[in-house]
Parts: C-alpha cells; structure tokens; sequence
C-alpha cells in the first residue's frame, strides 16, 4: 500500500491585498511630474477612469511629496472638472515587473501646473494641510473606489503665502477590477 500525503494543500497565507492584486498584474504606482503652484495659482494631480475602461479603480495609496518648504492646502476632489491645461503622465509601472508582456492600466494620471480657478462639480471629499518641508502619505487600502467616468483628483495651493512658489511631485498606488454588472 502506498500512502502519499500532500502537506502543502492546507497551507494558508496572509499577505496585503495590494500585494495579491499585484502579482496579478492589476496593482499599478504611478507620480506625478514636478508641479507648481503659488503666486494666486494652483496645481493638481488625478487618477482618471476613462468613460470606456471596463474597470473600477480602487485607490491604494497616495503620497505629496514637498520639493520646496512653502505649506500646501490639500484638497482631496471626487469626480470634478479640473482647471488648466492637463498632462497626461508616462511615469507609470506595473506593481509586479516580473509579468511578461508588462500589464497596462487603464486608468490615467493626468496633472497641471500654475492654474487658475478650482475644480467644479464632484465633491470636496476632504482637506488637509501639510507642513513645510514633510512629505505626506496616506494609505487608503482601497476604500476609495471609482467606476469607469470617475476620478480622484489632489488639489494643491498655498492660500498662507501666496508670494512663494511650491513645487511638489505626487504618487499613486491603485488597484483595477473589471467591472462587474448585476
């Protein structure tokens, strides 16, 4: 008689869900390029789900990391209509750079420099201030979750001294579900 046991089937493994999206190919980090803002002007930067994506994003992480030392109004939009003249990023990977051919998201990191004007429509989710000089991180482990037309949009300003320019670089870690119609 022969007897084979298989120890392996009952082991279980508790990893970040940010980590099982990636090894799928669907967690994705992207920054921003330098963005100014100050003298009565603003920056922003966005994750946009294009209208015909297929997916919904959930929102992993973001990061305002200050290249000067002026403070920064930080105002967290959902879904509005962004001023000024948007760039749309390249600086863009995959999570997981072991997978062959390399995933593409879907969703787009859009930003603007020195704008004049505020984001319309959507909604002033919340604010912060940051201080001068820190660089400032929020993990979201995907509570935030946005469909195919939405966006999740960092508003940057300097309302306390408006004189100094700011220069900030932004990053984002998201994950991307096909969408799932009932």
């Amino acid at each position: 008689m022969h007897f084979c046991s298989n120890m392996y089937n009952d082991r279980k493994v508790d990893i970040p869900y940010s980590l099982y999206e990636s090894v799928q190919g669907k967690y994705f980090e992207a920054y921003s390029s330098d963005l100014i803002y100050g003298n009565g002007t603003s920056a922003w930067a966005s994750l946009v789900n294009p209208i015909n994506s297929g997916v919904n994003f959930y929102l992993g992480l973001f990061a305002i990391n200050d290249l000067l030392k002026p403070p920064i109004d930080v105002e967290i939009w959902f879904n509005a209509q962004l001023p000024g003249n948007e760039v749309n990023s390249t600086n863009i990977t995959p999570g997981d750079t072991a997978l062959y051919p390399s995933p593409v998201p879907a969703v787009k990191l859009l930003s603007a420099s020195k704008v004049k004007g505020s984001p319309v429509g959507g909604v002033n989710a919340f604010s912060r201030k940051s201080m001068p000089g820190q660089s400032l991180t929020v993990l979201e482990d995907g509570k935030f979750i946005f469909p195919p037309g939405g966006s999740f949009t960092i508003f940057l300003t300097n309302t306390s001294n408006v004189e100094t320019p700011g220069i900030v670089r932004v990053n984002f870690g998201w994950w991307e579900e096909s969408v799932r119609y009932y």
